[in-house]
């Protein structure tokens, strides 16, 4: 977890807080002594209580009746469709909870008023819609 805030750190910035659930990839030490080293706040939601995290229960919500349960995934290499489907619900798909915009639309638009470092972006500019582009030979099936 550690190597993946530390990557996205760079090229986003870090947060002030961060929610999670109480799993061990959130609640272990090296991600604690790492969040009090770049002073971000943890803060776990009680157990059995998802809804203290909705924007990420709703993403898994939509990734599981969207994506995991329309396709049948007999390799590693059909899996892949996962990123397709990630790529078009953030980059093509407008969010009604982000005023109609999607999320890379959204991210662009907080680096570009936001100051650069905590809470924002960093100076690794986001990619455009344009600049997104779908796996070598993935396509979504709707």
């Amino acid at each position: 977890m550690v190597r993946v805030l530390e990557r996205l750190a760079g090229t986003r910035g870090l947060p002030q807080v961060i929610v999670s659930d109480n799993g061990p990839e959130f609640s272990g030490r090296t991600l604690d002594a790492w969040a009090y080293r770049h002073r971000v706040e943890l803060r776990f939601i009680r157990p059995g209580k998802p809804i203290e995290n909705a924007y990420v229960e709703s993403f898994n919500g939509k990734c599981r009746d969207e994506c995991l349960n329309e396709h049948w995934f007999v390799s590693l290499a059909e899996a892949r469709i996962i990123e397709a489907w990630r790529i078009d619900y953030n980059t093509v798909r407008p969010h009604r909870s982000i005023g109609q915009l999607t999320p890379a639309a959204y991210a662009a638009a907080a680096c570009a008023g936001a100051a650069i470092g905590r809470g924002a972006c960093s100076a690794a500019a986001l990619p455009t819609r344009e600049e997104f582009t779908k796996p070598d030979g993935l396509s979504l099936s709707v």
